[in-house]
């Protein structure tokens, strides 16, 4: 139990008791000029500013380029000078061939501009000398007799110019060049084709037609090749063969007047007499037709008078041998109502028989020549089928262009 503060042994002291134990004496006056700082001479040194940050900038960068070498200036105005040099020496590339595909587009009677590429550098050194290293020279869509040029594209060397300056170049002189044409299957589908026949590489030397051939109100199906050569020295000819026109699975003609050409009854429709009495007795009625196969006329008269007896004839491999070697188009005129019984149709026989071997090959001609120019030679070097069409490699020499 804790005994109450008035009842303790040991009574705690006044704290205020204290506090005026403390006041000893009146505190010291200190005076108010310590506190403060000493005068200065304001006049004795500069007046204050705020550090100016851009001028200390441009003196700073300003020495640090002082201090560099001579050399390395040099080096530096070099490099710029080159490049102002550079850049002033193909803005005048790009002036002249723009000038140079004007020209030709005037004067070759071209419907778009070609493409100008001349070759070296620097050119301004090769005008001022007024030869060119070499010119290329691309010319799209040219027109070759029948067909078009996808791409005429040449290359000319040691170029010499007739000029004065940049901007009056009258003519120039091509001791040499080569290049290429381009002749492409896409155009001849679209020009000789009239999108009915298509033309694919086969082989180095040769191309393929396939598609259908509109013939007296009935779409034959149409299979040629054609063989491509150089002719001469400046044209291509084509050697057009294996000409075949299908009618169905009923005929093939093929134009031509040995044995295997004309209008042939296919294996098909010969193996068909056997099953069909009535166009074997229509076939086998018109003794010109029985005399061209062969057939005794004694075995004619039984065939006709007994169907097993035809049917023995017709079905036998010789039989359907001789069918196949008639050449009907000989009896169309003179036999219309026996075609018909066969399933040909006259008139459609009557149009086959003016689609001549010249006549036919000249459709599917694949032939060109270039033109000779007036002064100098063209000749052409190399003839190749390729994937996308004809490319012939060209060379020549000896050439003037403007005056």
């Amino acid at each position: 139990m804790r005994t109450p503060h008035h009842l303790d042994a040991h009574p705690r002291p006044n704290p205020y008791e204290e506090l005026a134990a403390l006041d000893d004496g009146p505190l010291e006056e200190t005076p108010l000029e310590e506190f403060l700082p000493e005068e200065r001479d304001v006049g004795a040194e500069d007046a204050w500013a705020p550090p100016d940050h851009r001028r200390g900038g441009k003196r700073r960068r300003k020495n640090r380029f002082a201090g560099l070498p001579l050399a390395v200036k040099a080096v530096v105005g070099l490099v710029v000078l080159a490049a102002f040099a550079a850049l002033g020496d193909r803005w005048a590339v790009l002036y002249a061939e723009h000038r140079a595909a004007d020209t030709l587009k005037d004067r070759l009677d071209l419907a778009a501009a070609p493409e100008v590429e001349i070759g070296g550098f620097p050119f301004l050194t090769q005008l001022a000398d007024k030869r060119l290293e070499s010119v290329k020279v691309t010319v799209p869509d040219v027109a070759a007799d029948r067909v078009s040029l996808a791409q005429v594209s040449a290359t000319a060397h040691d170029v010499t110019l007739n000029a004065d300056g940049l901007t009056s170049v009258r003519g120039a002189d091509v001791p040499r060049f080569d290049g290429d044409v381009m002749l492409s299957f896409e155009d001849l589908n679209r020009e000789l084709g009239a999108s009915q026949v298509t033309f694919t590489g086969e082989g180095r030397d040769r191309v393929r037609a396939r598609g259908t051939l509109p013939v007296a109100g009935h779409n034959l199906k149409l299979r040629a090749e054609a063989r491509i050569q150089r002719q001469g020295e400046r044209g291509i000819a084509t050697e057009i063969g294996g000409m075949r026109l299908d009618i169905g699975d009923l005929a093939t003609y093929r134009p031509g007047k040995r044995a295997s050409e004309g209008l042939h009854l296919t294996p098909e429709a010969s193996a068909d007499l056997a099953r069909e009495a009535q166009k074997a007795k229509a076939l086998l009625s018109v003794p010109a037709i029985v005399q061209r196969m062969g057939v005794p006329e004694a075995t004619v008269d039984q065939a006709l008078a007994d169907d097993g007896k035809l049917a023995e004839l017709t079905g036998s491999p010789r039989f359907a041998r001789q069918a196949e070697r008639l050449n009907l188009i000989d009896l169309a005129l003179d036999n219309p109502e026996v075609l018909k019984r066969l399933g040909l149709d006259p008139g459609l026989l009557g149009e086959l028989s003016g689609l001549t071997r010249p006549v036919l090959a000249d459709r599917l001609a694949l032939a060109f020549e270039l033109p000779k120019p007036e002064q100098g030679d063209v000749r052409l070097e190399d003839v190749r089928v390729e994937e996308d069409g004809i490319r012939v490699r060209l060379s020549g020499s000896g050439l003037t262009v403007g005056s």
